[in-house]
């Protein structure tokens, strides 16, 4: 009897699978911190007879090629995939075996990249799942764009006929496992509520089946999403073959260092929720809270090899960050420190804040005549559906970029919940801004009175 075990990646959006029998396993996409997947492994008793690719990944580093390496296993990447490291080069319909009576098949689906290959775990000769990658997706597929703007539309076709050949080969009940699509900015569409899903239930509802080729093309492109900026230097990592990954703790900053480091305009990043920050904290630090989406919009927004210190309630908050911030390729913090801002601030220095607040708050400050500068952090797609009347757009992945668009006066800054107007408030608050953090979810802003503008200049409520 098969076996398929998820492991999740929650910050990336992203899934691996360790799948097997009773003896030997295969894992598919694995993370870049591998001793999750041996641990799994261990759990299960089996060994790793083969690590198998989907692609060569845009949005995270892989620990494939380590993991390979230390198992012994048998690396598989499609062979379309221009790698600088030695390789089971996978090629269309490809086979192999992973246990008794089990075996892996390579089926090639390309969109996602010019090589994307999905693998179909089958048992005693009958598909059972399908490891799908960036291609078919639970009610979506992975976005064609990240390769070259002039293959966008070529990929995308390609993706339609990817969906297709795997609908066509597979039956209703053949599970439907891909690694994008759980808040990944790899899925070209926001994430739905569905976490399983079957080629029977994609067959039914995914756009890329249920559509025609010109208007899934048309509706794929016209809904395309920002790219997060590390991306460019994932692919270019994943083929040159990553460096084992290095969780050691990080050296310890005392509160001098950490001055040093911020004079020398560095990146000093402090970890804690955004409730404590903004009570309380270095000035000119940012707050990356380690709970929200850390990796994703800290490698966003630093300028890419710029050094980061750390700074975290507790080792284990600090052990954590580190581990997320690897597998995007930010591999060793420059420094880290532990504790709160009186640990961190040098003698006679006091601690930097900000007001944080509601959408109630701030129709009470309209009103009330105050000299209010909105600005919405959130991203385009988010405001196409309607913003703040008389607010200022600034993306938070742009904002430490465009600091001088910013109007003068109290900024209060939103986002879609509060994450994201946080670290766009210590950006303005470490550039000497005063700010008012908005924490609040954008469906209070009509609640509150505030009036809300549509696309096409109308009241949106």
């Amino acid at each position: 009897m098969f076996f398929v075990d998820v492991l999740e990646t929650e910050g990336l959006g992203n899934r691996s699978y360790l799948a097997g029998g009773a003896r030997s396993a295969v894992v598919v996409d694995p993370p870049r911190d591998i001793d999750r997947v041996i641990a799994e492994a261990a759990r299960r008793g089996v060994r790793i007879a083969a690590v198998a690719e989907t692609h060569v990944h845009n949005d995270y580093i892989t620990g494939g090629l380590e993991l390979a390496r230390l198992t012994g296993a048998r690396y598989l990447v499609p062979a379309g995939a221009d790698v600088a490291y030695a390789r089971v080069a996978v090629a269309d319909g490809h086979v192999e075996p992973v246990d008794a009576d089990l075996e892996l098949r390579a089926v090639a689906t390309p969109g996602h990249t010019p090589h994307h290959t999905s693998y179909v775990l089958r048992e005693s000769g009958r598909a059972v799942a399908a490891f799908t990658g960036g291609s078919l997706l639970i009610g979506g597929v992975g976005r064609p764009d990240l390769v070259e703007p002039r293959l966008t539309e070529e990929l995308a076709r390609a993706q339609y006929a990817s969906a297709h050949r795997l609908a066509d080969q597979l039956e209703d009940q053949v599970a439907v496992l891909p690694t994008h699509g759980f808040g990944s900015f790899c899925s070209s569409s926001p994430a739905g509520g569905e976490q399983h899903s079957t080629m029977g239930a994609e067959k039914a509802a995914n756009p890329a089946l249920v559509q025609d080729v010109d208007t899934f093309v048309e509706e794929l492109l016209a809904g395309l999403d920002d790219v997060p900026a590390y991306y460019a230097h994932m692919g270019p990592a994943n083929a040159d073959g990553p460096a084992p990954v290095d969780l050691t703790e990080p050296r310890r900053a005392d509160a001098e260092e950490i001055a040093r480091r911020l004079a020398a305009g560095e990146w000093v990043v402090d970890l804690r929720g955004r409730v404590a920050f903004a009570a309380g904290h270095v000035a000119g630090s940012f707050n990356f809270e380690v709970d929200g989406q850390l990796a994703t919009y800290l490698a966003w927004m630093i300028p890419w090899g710029k050094p980061v210190t750390l700074l975290a309630r507790s080792a284990q908050e600090l052990a954590r960050a580190q581990r997320e911030l690897a597998r995007v390729g930010i591999d060793r913090p420059a420094a880290a420190a532990v504790g709160s801002p009186a640990d961190w601030l040098l003698d006679g220095s006091r601690p930097a804040s900000f007001r944080r607040a509601t959408f109630a708050g701030l129709a009470a400050a309209r009103r009330g005549g105050e000299d209010v500068v909105v600005v919405d952090v959130r991203r385009d797609s988010e405001r196409a559906d309607g913003w703040v009347e008389g607010s200022v757009h600034l993306p938070v992945h742009e904002i430490h970029r465009r600091l001088d668009e910013v109007p003068p006066g109290t900024v209060w800054v939103h986002c879609a919940g509060g994450m994201r107007a946080a670290v766009a408030a210590s950006v303005l608050d470490a550039a000497g801004r005063e700010v008012v953090a908005v924490d609040d979810g954008f469906a209070a802003a009509a609640e509150a009175g505030l009036r809300l503008v549509a696309p096409s200049g109308g009241s949106a409520a």
